[in-house]
């Protein structure tokens, strides 16, 4: 049964797998993708990076296509391919010509469920992610504090921990903790087959439906709520360690789209962090690195397609001149701003603008539509909420802004990390 909106259309096969097709024919090529609904978010104490481990090791051979072939197969015929592991899902694609999509099907459907997990291969990847992990977060000062802040900033989330996992927990992963993930998660009704490209919906679907229907349907557990305890004061961190410059991070505790009662809610926060972080025309930028120059770096970000509750994130670095504590002052002193006095019908108007150009860029690229339909299905959204982004997006008013504002950017609700280079 496939349901439609413009040239997207939406498949589910017997074994609960869903498809989502989105037909673009402004070249011949093709992006396929798997998302499966599992990362770093789904891990608990033990098994951090458990998620990110597999995801390397799905490279590694299935029962039929031994180590290095898929990797090669679709080389030769001219594809790239890559992964992620993210909070909240773990994605595969490939970008290749429009009429190779049935190589990339055959694939990625045989790896969903006969991934051969090798002692030998497991052991020398072992090692590679230890070292990616060094090289990420341990050697990286900001990387490293960004990592202790999200620890501190939630209590009862499971952002707290990485997605590339602690590294007493990767030391200790076993082959059998991969096998039983793999076991427990990857199965045609926990994935999502995201297709965007030069090809005819109905056509993608058979395709599906012969390499991807055969396939049984696992036991996939429901996830328990996790919902953050309420704040009942600020938190702070401090990072003491080997940096060439000092860095600020603060963090409010907010709800996203998934986890308000009111929509609109999310959407005002989005456009809050989007007057703020406008690039060269945000307040941040305007006021505190070109006016005051209190900083030379400042960022916001507010990702509204989580799975659980997040964080709307400023961070900065102070200009030589001024200290930490100064440049957090400016910060609150912007948000205080936002808090006392309605951004104008002007501003809000140039901002929304902003925010919708930047969504419409996405449809540029087949990779980006792909990610603008498969992340909110991870979100336990849909992808029609990515679809009805820019009409939301216009209905936030300065009255909500404000309001939203005021709600969730309080002091109990912030968590404030300090990278403070060694004297």
């Amino acid at each position: 049964m496939a349901m439609a909106s413009n040239d997207t259309y939406e498949y589910r096969l017997q074994n609960g797998l869903k498809l989502i097709v989105r037909e673009d024919h402004r070249a011949p090529v093709v992006v396929s993708s798997v998302w499966y609904k599992v990362g770093g978010s789904y891990e608990h104490d033990g098994i951090t990076g458990v998620s990110h481990m597999l995801e390397h090791m799905m490279f590694k051979g299935t029962k039929r296509f031994g180590p290095g072939v898929l990797i090669k197969k679709i080389s030769d015929n001219g594809g790239q391919q890559n992964a992620m592991t993210s909070d909240d899902f773990t994605m595969y694609y490939q970008q290749l010509s429009a009429d190779k999509l049935g190589l990339s099907f055959e694939l990625e459907a045989d790896r969903m469920r006969n991934l051969s997990l090798q002692k030998n291969l497991f052991d020398k990847e072992h090692q590679v992610v230890m070292e990616e992990r060094r090289m990420r977060v341990d050697d990286n000062p900001q990387s490293l504090t960004w990592e202790r802040f999200q620890a501190v900033a939630f209590v009862n989330n499971p952002y707290q921990h990485p997605t590339v996992g602690w590294m007493t927990d990767l030391k200790n992963l076993t082959l059998s903790d991969l096998k039983n993930w793999y076991e427990t998660w990857y199965s045609p009704n926990n994935a999502v087959v995201v297709v965007v490209g030069d090809v005819k919906a109905a056509e993608v679907f058979n395709l599906a439906k012969k390499y991807f229907g055969p396939l049984k349907s696992g036991s996939v557990p429901k996830l328990k709520p996790r919902t953050e305890v309420a704040s009942i004061g600020p938190r702070k961190i401090t990072a003491n360690i080997n940096a060439k410059v000092p860095w600020l991070v603060m963090g409010y505790n907010v709800p996203v789209l998934k986890g308000t009662q009111h929509q609109w809610k999310a959407y005002a926060l989005y456009v809050l962090i989007s007057i703020l972080d406008a690039g060269d025309s945000g307040r941040l930028q305007a006021d505190l690195v070109r006016g005051k120059q209190i900083a030379v770096n400042i960022d916001g970000s507010y990702n509204i397609y989580s799975l659980h509750n997040n964080l709307l994130v400023i961070d900065a670095v102070p200009a030589a001149n001024h200290s930490i504590k100064t440049l957090r002052r400016a910060i609150l002193s912007e948000i205080s701003r936002l808090q006392k006095q309605p951004v104008t019908e002007a501003e809000l108007k140039r901002i929304k603008a902003q925010v919708i150009t930047s969504n419409v860029y996405k449809k540029d690229s087949m990779m980006r539509e792909a990610y603008d339909i498969g992340i909110p299905e991870m979100a336990d959204l849909s992808w029609r909420d990515s679809a009805a982004f820019v009409s939301r997006i216009e209905a936030v008013t300065p009255k909500q802004v404000q309001a939203v504002a005021n709600e969730f950017l309080q002091t109990k609700n912030l968590t404030v990390g300090v990278l403070q280079p060694h004297a």
